[in-house]
């Protein structure tokens, strides 16, 4: 899906949830609303796009999506377990089918002893009980770079939860 530009994804998103009556929420930090933005940006979203919580602190993660104190303290905001955490806090939140989060270094500073500038978890869960996880490791390609592919990787993941739903 990585050769669909950003608005090519989200329209397929789009057309797919419309068709079978699905809703969504997003769940991001380092992408501060890019996909939620992209769903938006598409005339008829409102049918879809329930809300998009942009969590970027770990209060914000706490307060808004019910992510516990100690995945943060032990794993930190940038997990795999937060990811998770984060996704299943925004469909209990929203009460949407779909949801899906995104956490991670964009850079170029932030990096941390085994989390590296471009490390970046997903996760994307339905009402069902599907859980799809995810984890990037971009690189060093630049923030604006690592946000675009984040977006295209959650947009991706919806899609593949749609498709089953």
């Amino acid at each position: 899906m990585f050769d669909l530009t950003i608005m090519e994804a989200a329209e397929h998103l789009l057309t797919l949830c419309t068709r079978k009556h699905l809703t969504v929420a997003t769940a991001e930090s380092c992408t501060g609303g890019l996909v939620a933005g992209a769903i938006s940006a598409i005339s008829g979203s409102s049918a879809v796009l329930d809300r998009g919580f942009v969590t970027y602190s770990n209060r914000a993660k706490q307060q808004m999506l019910g992510v516990k104190p100690d995945t943060l303290d032990f794993y930190g905001a940038v997990s795999a377990q937060c990811a998770e955490e984060m996704a299943k806090g925004a469909l209990a939140h929203a009460g949407v089918d779909l949801a899906v989060s995104i956490t991670g270094i964009a850079g170029p500073t932030g990096a941390t002893p085994g989390k590296p500038v471009g490390l970046v978890y997903f996760a994307a869960v339905s009402r069902g009980g599907q859980l799809i996880a995810h984890e990037s490791q971009f690189g060093e390609i630049g923030r604006s770079q690592v946000r675009r592919l984040s977006v295209l990787q959650a947009l991706a993941m919806l899609t593949q939860l749609a498709e089953t739903a």
